[in-house]
């Protein structure tokens, strides 16, 4: 995107909540107003912190707007920031963490070229207290509703750009919410709009003790518990088991450290970490293969997937059958209990169009995607997959035409 004036450049709001993070909030504002973006209003919302906040944001006078007042918490701060907002997009930026180079320009160009998306996100970095790079954001991926919906929030908040007239649709941040109003907000906006994930580097999160993330527990679980069931049709959705488990295995190295005597220390940390890693293990197998749709996009005997409202009137789907895996294929898409459609293909990649019954035209759509058969990958290979076929994406169309290449 070719830098433009800041007449001509659509206006972009930052809100930045703030409470006593005083010794992080320079590096913050810095990371947006060294901006390459020639247009963005800065609003920060502070909740009358003690500490040296309102004094750093006192040397930007005339670049930022700074508003110092009680509040309800972080949640109701992004929302007033976010009611003042003046510009087209809007994004928040805790003040503990940091946007990266072109960040802005980067969400502006994806959200002017697709005006039917209702907000972009990117790939983003872990930083420590110091600022230092500890590792890449690991679980960015491309938007999956149903993945987002029922499993998990992959999505790094620090790099998420919305349209504003999305919040009038949707409605605000849930100010109930101390968690994971961030995850749930893009819930709410994913079940309308289309999301797009930009190969592009925005954003960065602060790790440190003081993070609410680290110190939530099982109320922050629970919490999140509430969200998943909210938006779900689950009581037990996978995303409950990988949340559950991480906050219990957490409790459980405590308790053995707990009971642990001092002679059996060495003992007792490798408990630990046996309870850690058997946690984590579990929770990597369910976020992989909840779905049935891989990583590395191969299908399992039955896909989840969901959609948002869309005007098609076809699902296309794109399609591989490699030659070794079945001799042929057929896929039923089933949808509220029914089967609504079944295509069978042989070896080759295809683009295959199945109309959408009118019941479900126009409204959020959840369906289910069931093969016919599979091969496993192979335990020798130590992938004991059954793989039936790879699924190279979804996405609604109005047309019918359908094309395929025989390998």
């Amino acid at each position: 995107m070719a830098l433009q004036s800041a007449a001509d450049a659509p206006l972009v709001t930052v809100v930045t909540p703030s409470y006593n993070q005083g010794r992080f909030i320079r590096e913050t504002i810095e990371s947006v107003l060294s901006q390459s973006y020639p247009n963005i209003e800065y609003i920060v919302i502070d909740g009358l912190s003690k500490d040296e906040t309102a004094s750093v944001c006192a040397e930007y006078a005339g670049r930022i707007r700074f508003v110092s007042e009680a509040d309800r918490g972080q949640s109701d701060a992004i929302n007033k920031g976010f009611r003042m907002a003046k510009g087209r997009y809007v994004a928040w930026l805790n003040s503990d963490d940091v946007f990266l180079p072109g960040a802005v320009e980067r969400a502006v160009e994806a959200l002017e070229k697709e005006p039917e998306l209702g907000a972009v996100y990117g790939e983003g970095y872990q930083i420590d207290e110091a600022g230092t790079v500890k590792s890449r954001f690991a679980v960015t991926e491309p938007f999956n509703l149903w993945k987002l919906v029922y499993v998990s929030d992959y999505i790094l908040q620090q790099t998420v750009f919305f349209r504003r007239s999305v919040f009038d649709d949707v409605g605000f941040i849930d100010e109930s919410l101390f968690y994971g109003m961030d995850w749930e907000i893009l819930m709410r906006i994913g079940k309308r709009y289309m999301l797009r994930c930009l190969p592009h580097y925005m954003g960065s999160i602060r790790e440190h003790g003081e993070a609410k993330t680290a110190l939530g527990g099982i109320r922050r679980f629970r919490e999140l518990a509430a969200i998943l069931r909210r938006h779900g049709h689950r009581r037990f959705p996978p995303g409950y088991f990988v949340y559950g488990l991480d906050v219990y295995a957490k409790i459980a190295t405590d308790a053995i450290e707990g009971v642990t005597p001092r002679a059996f220390a060495r003992v007792g940390r490798k408990l630990q970490r046996v309870t850690v890693a058997y946690a984590h293990r579990i929770i990597g197998h369910v976020v992989r293969t909840a779905q049935g749709l891989y990583s590395d996009g191969w299908a399992a005997r039955r896909v989840h997937y969901m959609l948002p409202p869309g005007h098609g009137r076809f699902l296309q789907l794109d399609v591989s059958l490699p030659a070794g895996i079945v001799e042929r294929q057929e896929i039923r898409i089933v949808a509220g209990g029914e089967a609504i459609a079944r295509e069978s293909f042989g070896p080759g990649d295809y683009r295959l169009f199945v109309r959408v019954p009118r019941k479900f035209w126009d409204v959020l759509f959840e369906f289910d995607l069931v093969a016919a058969c599979g091969r496993r990958a192979g335990r020798a290979s130590g992938d004991d997959r059954e793989l039936c076929y790879l699924l190279r994406g979804i996405a609604y169309s109005d047309r019918r035409v359908a094309w395929s290449r025989e390998d």
